[in-house]
């Protein structure tokens, strides 16, 4: 058994990475000195529940070689599922965690996605805070040519490259162009941008510890965020019972 594959549950049919953020962090580092291309993908009640939707989506995360719970709602599930994670790794918390590192390590990064406003407010905080982060480029979230996006991220060459668009979307993007751009290392990180540039506030830190940063959300944006939220959080509960009950 490799090292990888003793510390992985199995969870709602995929393997998840029983890391901790430090873990998780060393491990991408490694992956990304190794040089072969690695998608990367979090775990989370609204993913679970649109994996159990779509075939295509859970296949892609099978994968992935490195999987992190993302919501204290799938720790508490695979506690509950005898397949103990030990910390949720919140994927805005791996996101900038791997940006300071790839600063200190003199690693590159690559940001697309988001609008131009938030990318360029984005790179700004982060170079005022690691001014030898080395930034290979970015781009806009708002493409029509994927094969021109691909082009350009392969001449930029980064080490990391970070996408900020919605699940599935991103997800299933990333499959598909990973061996094209040639990236040892893609990660899919959401409105992530968004709260770096300041445009979104997250929870506080009392809050996302006792799992409700959702509820936050919720309060922030209603009309946005219910259908996700309060119908998606009521199909993932059904889903885990249903896991419970067929697992044991």
């Amino acid at each position: 058994m490799t090292e990888s594959s003793a510390t992985r549950r199995h969870l709602f049919g995929v393997e998840v990475d029983a890391l901790t953020m430090e873990q998780t962090v060393a491990r991408i580092m490694e992956l990304v000195t190794a040089g072969v291309p690695v998608q990367h993908v979090v775990l989370n009640a609204s993913k679970v529940v649109m994996m159990s939707k779509d075939d295509r989506l859970k296949s892609v995360i099978s994968a992935c070689p490195i999987v992190n719970a993302d919501g204290q709602s799938v720790v508490v599930a695979s506690r509950l599922l005898r397949q103990r994670l030990p910390e949720r790794v919140a994927g805005i918390d791996l996101f900038t965690e791997l940006v300071a590192r790839a600063a200190s390590d003199g690693r590159s990064v690559y940001f697309l996605g988001a609008r131009d406003e938030v990318l360029q407010e984005m790179t700004s905080r982060f170079l005022a805070q690691y001014p030898t982060l080395r930034i290979a480029g970015s781009r806009n979230g708002y493409w029509a040519d994927d094969a021109e996006v691909v082009t350009e991220v392969r001449a930029a060459a980064p080490d990391l490259l970070f996408l900020a668009i919605p699940s599935p979307r991103k997800e299933f993007w990333l499959a598909e162009h990973m061996p094209a751009m040639g990236v040892p290392f893609a990660m899919g990180v959401g409105g992530s941008f968004d709260v770096v540039a300041g445009k979104v506030k997250r929870a506080p830190v009392w809050v996302q510890r006792i799992g409700c940063e959702w509820v936050y959300r919720l309060v922030q944006e209603p009309r946005r965020m219910w259908k996700r939220y309060l119908v998606g959080n009521t199909s993932f509960i059904w889903l885990t019972l249903k896991e419970i009950w067929r697992t044991r």
